[in-house]
This record gives C-alpha cells, structure tokens and sequence, in this order.
C-alpha cells in the first residue's frame, strides 16, 4: 500500500536555526532576522531572511545597514548552494547548513539548532519565518 492509499504523509526529520542579528556583540542585544531550514532525506537547505533596519538603528544607530544586509543575503545564497557560496558551493545541504550554523560571534550569527517533523521542508520554512521572524 502506498503513502497516498494509506492515507498516511510521510514526514521526515528536519532542522532548523534562527538567523539572529546582534548589532553590538559586546552588548548582546538581538532580534532575528532569518531562519534557515535543512532536510537530509529531501536533500534540503534553504534560508529566509528579513531585515527591521528600525530595530537595527535602535540597538545601534551607527551600524552598518548595508553590510548586515549583505551578510543576510549571504546566508540566504549559500544555503542554497549558489555563487555567494564560493568554496562551499560544492558542498552537500547538510555541510552548508552545519557551517551556517556554526557558532560564531558576529553581528548576524546563528541561533541554536532544533529539530522538527515536515512532510514539507519549503512550508516549513515559510510558516517559521512568520512565526519567529515577521
């Protein structure tokens, strides 16, 4: 019997990383600003960022808008396997997602990893980014 005769939706495990921007680390202030989403068994990475350049210029009127964009833009384009990528552009779904989500300390750093079930990984993404960054 199949999936679609069971009636049962195959869900798999996924993971997941909030993209946090901490505009003065010294400080340790932030928001987020992302969410970056990884699926081994549908070979998925992907990444959806959003920038409230208003929380931003709170936490720090000097900070740099554009470099913070561009650092977001980036996470987005390496997850995704493109240009940005550079040398990681060869790399796997799960290397990108592993080194994206790597501690660092940076103005726009991940956040912790968690784990989840989806049977959509691109759904996934969308309804975290509404509900932790939007």
């Amino acid at each position: 019997m199949s999936e679609q005769q069971s009636g049962a939706v195959q869900r798999h495990v996924f993971e997941y990383a909030l993209v946090r921007v901490v505009p003065r680390v010294e400080r340790g202030e932030m928001f987020n600003a992302g969410v970056m989403v990884y699926c081994r068994a549908r070979s998925y990475a992907a990444a959806l960022t959003h920038l409230d350049e208003r929380k931003l210029l709170v936490l720090d009127p000097r900070a740099d808008v554009t470099g913070v964009r561009a650092a977001l833009a980036a996470v987005e384009g390496v997850c995704l396997g493109g240009d940005p990528a550079g040398q990681a552009a060869g790399d796997d779904p799960g290397r990108r997602f592993r080194w994206l989500s790597a501690p660092r300390s940076a103005v726009v750093q991940p956040g912790p990893v968690h784990t989840g079930l989806t049977a959509d990984p691109e759904a996934e993404l969308a309804r975290l980014f509404e509900v932790l960054v939007r």
